[in-house]
């Protein structure tokens, strides 16, 4: 079930050919990725665990670089075009705690535009916006690790908030929330605009949240399409280890 996507680079924020990448134990973790999404869509990407998901998110910023092409938003990632690339894609964790190391949430939040190089006036009106975009202002000045788990991850996404970017990349962003905290989570993520692809075991929300699913095994794309129709195919997902609950 794999879905073609013929894209202008205008309408593509994400074009990803043929990404091979092993690490340094020689376990290959990526073998030949294809993968175009569109500006504005938010995809789901589903798999078990050593599919692959986790390091196809760090290719996205070039955390990680592997063999093949990657285009964002039109321009190639390489050496020359890094800093422009992370700006504009956001990459939140899956640890909270990896993403959060300032002694305030102000300064993590501040942290991406003081790197940008942005004047004052501009940093401390981005850290606002955000913060109020993921229902946590008011919190610029409260210690991270004290906060909740959930508390900790609407936070995580305000430090790439601030940055402004045109694509939002999240791995496993609702694990070990509770069900509260991850309805929550649903609303934000649903409500803001970027383009996203997420990473996550949970069904009940990619069936709720995103209309395209993304299932990835052994370092492919297993399938690509409407996601009704691949949650409702039980033999694909049995096939990579996986089951709707």
């Amino acid at each position: 079930m794999r879905a073609t996507r013929v894209r202008t680079a205008v309408e593509t924020a994400i074009a990803i050919a043929n990404l091979r990448f092993a690490y340094p134990d020689g376990v290959q973790a990526l073998r030949g990725v294809d993968l175009t999404i569109a500006a504005g869509e938010k995809v789901a990407l589903l798999g078990p665990n050593g599919a692959g998901k986790t390091t196809l998110l760090l290719h996205l910023n070039g955390i990680l670089r592997g063999k093949g092409d990657i285009h964002i938003m039109g321009r190639p990632l390489s050496n020359g075009t890094l800093k422009h690339i992370r700006a504009q894609v956001g990459l939140v964790f899956e640890n909270p705690d990896d993403q959060l190391f300032s002694p305030t949430v102000f300064d993590d939040v501040a942290f991406g535009p003081l790197y940008m190089g942005l004047p004052k006036e501009e940093v401390l009106a981005r850290v606002r916006l955000a913060l109020e975009q993921v229902g946590m202002a008011g919190f610029e000045e409260r210690l991270p690790h004290h906060l909740s788990l959930g508390q900790k991850k609407r936070i995580a996404i305000a430090t790439v908030l601030s940055m402004s970017p045109a694509i939002l990349a999240l791995d496993e962003p609702f694990s070990s929330l509770d069900p509260g905290a991850r309805g929550e989570l649903m609303r934000l993520l649903q409500a803001l605009p970027q383009t996203m692809i997420v990473s996550t075991h949970h069904i009940p929300i990619i069936r709720h949240l995103f209309p395209r699913t993304v299932v990835m095994d052994e370092g492919r794309v297993a399938a690509d399409g409407d996601t009704e129709a691949i949650l409702a195919d039980t033999a694909l997902l049995e096939a990579h280890g996986l089951e709707v609950s």
